[in-house]
Parts: C-alpha cells; structure tokens; sequence
C-alpha cells in the first residue's frame, strides 16, 4: 500500500538516555478533541514520543471526522523489519504473520463525532525507523487521503463546454479529488507569468473577470462588479471553502501555451520568471482587468503550482523556444521554485505544492528531464498515461492500456507499465509518481475488421469525426456508442482498456470499469494516486472520478 511521502519527512528526534517507561494515560470512554480530522473520514496517525537503545514508545491516535459517534473501529498496521510492538495498552491488540490488528478496548471507547482516541505502546527496534509501514482503518486508509486523486479543470471548460466550476459539486467530483489543478497560466517571451485577455495568449475574463449569476455560482450568490475577484477563480474559491480538504493548483503551460518556458529557465531570467508566478498566484497580486484584479486580490486560493512544460529540449508545439541545455536548466528552474515556495511556507505558515505533468515518451524523459533530481524536488510527478496512440497512426491502436496487450504488434510496446519502469529506472520512487488517465477517447474511421474481426489493429482512412476536434470524443459522449449505430463495446482486460466499433469507425476509451482497472494498477504499483485529463470529460453524475475513488478508497 502506498503513502504519500511528505515533503519534508517529519520526525522526532531520538532519546538520548535511556527512559523510564510510563503507560500513557487515556481516558476510559474518551477522547480530547482533535486537530487533524478529515473531514467524513475516520483518521489513524502514530508519533513515536521517545525511544532508547533497542526500543521506543509510541502513541496512535484515531481520529473522528465524521458526523456520528464511532463505538466499533479496527485498526490494521504493519511495521519495518526489526520494529514490533511489545506491550499495548488501553486498546485491544492481536498479532499476525501480516502485522496488528487493534481494536477498542474490552471496555469500550467510543470517539464522539470530532473528537479522537489516543492509545500507545512499547515497542522493540533493531534499526532507525518505526513508522507504519502500511495502515488501514476499517479497511480505508489511514490518512483519509492516502492516495492523490488530481483533476485538470480547463480555463475554457466553462465558455465551450458548458462545464463550470459549480460541476464539481453537483457531480460528486470535488468531494472526492484531494487535488485540482486549474489549466492554464501562460508565460511571455522572458517567461514570466502574466495575464491577458488578448485571443490565443490568455482569458483573465474567463479566469477572475467574468460575474456568475447565483444559478451558477457554487454558494448560490451572485457575484457583484465590484469584487476584486469573480469568474473562474472566484468559483474555486467559493468551492475551496465548501470542501476544505481540496488542495488547488495553477497549471502553467500546457500543449499550447509552453512556448516560454525555455526561456524562463534561463540563468538570467529564471529568478524573476518564478517571482512573477508566485506573486501573481500564490500572494494573489493579479493584474487589474475587466475591473477586478490588484494586489492580494486572489490571496490564498492557490495552494501550489504545477509545472506543464511540453517538453523540455523536445519540439512541442510548433513556435516552441528549444534549446539544448533545457534539461539543466529546466532542473534549476524547479530548484528555484522549490526555495522561493519554502521561503513563502516559512513566511505565510502554510504548505505550497510543486507538482508537474512529465510525458510518456522515453526519448522525451531522456532529453528534458533529470528524473532522480526532480523528484527530490517535486511533491509529486503527474505522468502522461494517455495518446499512446491516435489518428496519426495508420492504424487503431489502445491510447491507453496499463499493459503491453498480448496481441500487440511489435511496434505499439507502450503501457502504464512500461512508462512508470522508465521513471523507476531513472531514479524515481513509486510513491512519486501519479498516474494519468483519460477521460476522453481516440478515433478513427474507415476501419479495416483487424485480426480478431473487432478493429483492433486494423487500418485506418484518419480521423473519426469528433464533437471537439476530429479523433476526439469525451467519455461522456463515447458512454451513448455502445448499442447505436451498430457499435459493439470490446474489452481487454489483461491491458485495462476497452474500445467501440461499427465495422467503419473504432474508438478506443475508458469507463468506468477500465478506470478501476487501471486505478487497481496504479495501487498495486505502490503508486501515491490517479490523475485525470480532464474533469470536463466526464459525465453528471462523476462516473469515472467515482471509478477511481471507488478503487483506491472504497466508495462508490
């Protein structure tokens, strides 16, 4: 089971004599209240408060985020090798070949609604570390949010799509992300952040200008002119306080807005490149448009910042800035953001996230990206888990398979599992790494039957016509095929993917079953989460961001 390793590792210092040990003292029935529920969830954390040679005590608390009293909880833990619990007190204890199972004492102790449970124990250890190496508590995870499940939410959702931040809400979706990250900020030709309503270069009217009606607006109250902050980011701020646990992010780049990266990256720019990111999203200094905007008028939405550089040293985009030494610099730059955010942690007492979205291809993790160096620096790499394949080839092909499908032609070897190896073998952890998945699909039309009969591998005329743009359709669009216009849904499940096809057009996509499927991978990977491109793509009701959750947490 994967935990989310956090940045950095807190912990105590050791004794420096031995200790006089002393049962911890709890209360029968009771608990004092606690500072870190989550809300909805039950909670378990444990802190080591002292330790000597060969052994150590420790405290577990269970924490009570829900609405109602818990009077029955079981916590299952594990240990590293050479740590074990000895003595336990005010809880009851059964030991495994697995680990440990603790449940209330004979006495009872029920945790009111808010409130927690402390218990502890005296434990042997051979080496350093004694932190639970996995824990569940009635079989969800112990942090509540063990698993990172980040959401894109695209600018131009709203305006094309119909799909507002008010979405999030009704769909089930923001209840059950930890992360959303907004998309897209853009950078000018020094690479710094800036905002624009000028076409093809920005749209802070859609982003912080733009009044909602109270028919649209998250807390049911429309927005006025003379707010400082309206539209998007107004929205999400509304949304952060009605789901306090959501963590959102600015994304900065993308496909069409990294032609600056390159140079903010460089030596003599990079520093000012990464002041003006921060001060504009993290302090909240936005420019003054469409009669919003100022200084500290966005102050405390944003929570991190994700880097979408696409890629570095690689042509993107045409009209992308590349160069040669935007591996290296593209490593510094993180570097700088990571000082100027602790610098900003230190000053304002808050966490910031760095994340970044990192590609598929291994020509272009070699050219652009120094993996073991970033991933000291990133709290988390989102990776590309989609567009494995698409109209631009001859032939259909799984867009997005976790594995290697048994059938495949030698020249299609792509997977969740080959892509994740490459990070791996360049110096990267599991728990570093989230995994992306799409939510829309890839088309073609004049589709030749293939070798099975169901278009898989088959040859192809281009792109199937899509509602967006050709070779494109949103699951929420993709869902209505199956049974229409004579398309039969085909599944692998060995590769976790699934397709459509009517004898003429084949696209291949997810749902709701493929979704679990490749969340099951990414857990049993050791994977911190799931990553999804993008929210809009879904239906009303969340059907694949339930899929995911469902998987990694157990709900529905």
């Amino acid at each position: 089971m994967a935990t989310p390793r956090p940045r950095p590792p807190a912990r105590l210092a050791a004794a420096a004599a031995i200790l006089v040990v002393v049962p911890l003292v709890a209360a029968t029935q009771a608990a004092t209240a606690a500072a870190d529920t989550v809300s909805g969830r039950v909670t378990v954390t444990q802190v080591e408060n002292a330790r000597w040679p060969g052994g150590y005590q420790a405290e577990i608390t269970v924490a009570n985020g829900t609405g109602a009293p818990l009077s029955d909880w079981t916590v299952e833990f594990s240990l590293p090798e050479g740590a074990q619990v000895d003595q336990m007190w005010n809880a009851s204890l059964d030991k495994s070949a697995d680990g440990y199972t603790v449940t209330p004492p004979g006495w009872g102790a029920t945790i009111p609604a808010g409130e927690s449970y402390t218990f502890g124990y005296n434990g042997e250890r051979s080496g350093r570390d004694t932190d639970f190496t996995a824990c569940t508590v009635d079989g969800a995870p112990c942090s509540g949010h063990e698993y990172r499940q980040v959401g894109y939410f695209t600018q131009w959702g709203a305006a094309d799509r119909g799909y507002l931040v008010q979405d999030l809400v009704e769909s089930g979706q923001a209840e059950r992300l930890t992360h959303l990250n907004y998309a897209f900020a853009n950078l000018d030709e020094d690479g710094r952040c800036f905002m624009t309503d000028e076409e093809g270069r920005g749209d802070a009217h859609a982003d912080y200008g733009e009044a909602y009606p109270a028919a649209d607006s998250v807390d049911g109250v429309a927005d006025t002119s003379k707010q400082r902050l309206r539209g998007n980011f107004n929205q999400l701020r509304e949304l952060k306080e009605r789901f306090p646990h959501l963590r959102v992010s600015i994304a900065i780049g993308g496909w069409a807005w990294s032609d600056h990266f390159s140079d903010a990256a460089l030596p003599e720019n990079r520093e000012a490149a990464v002041e003006s990111c921060v001060d504009m999203f993290l302090r909240g200094d936005l420019p003054e448009l469409n009669g919003a905007g100022g200084k500290g008028a966005a102050a405390g939405l944003f929570d991190g910042i994700d880097l979408d550089w696409e890629w570095p040293a690689t042509p993107g985009e045409p009209g992308n800035v590349v160069r040669p030494e935007d591996k290296e610099n593209f490593t510094a730059l993180v570097r700088e953001f990571r000082d100027r955010l602790d610098a900003l942690e230190r000053e304002k007492g808050r966490e910031f996230d760095l994340t970044a979205f990192v590609p598929a291809s291994t020509g272009a993790i070699d050219a652009g990206y120094e993996v073991g160096k970033l991933a000291d620096e990133f709290d988390f790499m989102n990776v590309q888990g989609y567009d494995f394949a698409g109209a631009w080839n001859p032939a259909t092909g799984h867009q997005s398979n976790v594995r290697v499908p048994e059938d495949s032609p030698a020249d299609a070897p792509r997977s969740y599992e080959t892509v994740v190896q490459a990070y791996l073998d360049r110096g990267a952890d599991p728990a570093d790494l989230v995994m992306g998945v799409p939510f829309y699909g890839r088309g073609w039309t004049g589709v030749q039957p293939g070798p099975q009969g169901d278009g898989l591998w088959g040859e192809a005329d281009g792109a199937a016509p899509g509602e967006w743009e050709p070779g494109f359709n949103d699951y929420k669009v993709l869902k209505d095929y199956a049974g229409s216009d004579g398309f039969e849904l085909y599944r692998d499940d060995h590769a976790g993917t699934a397709w459509l096809y009517n004898g003429t057009e084949f696209w291949n996509f997810d749902d709701p079953t493929s979704i679990a499927q490749k969340a099951a991978w990414a857990r049993e990977a050791g994977l911190s989460g799931v990553m999804s491109w993008s929210l809009d793509g879904d239906d009303a009701r969340g059907s694949l961001v339930r899929a995911f959750d469902g998987e990694l947490n157990g709900r529905g």
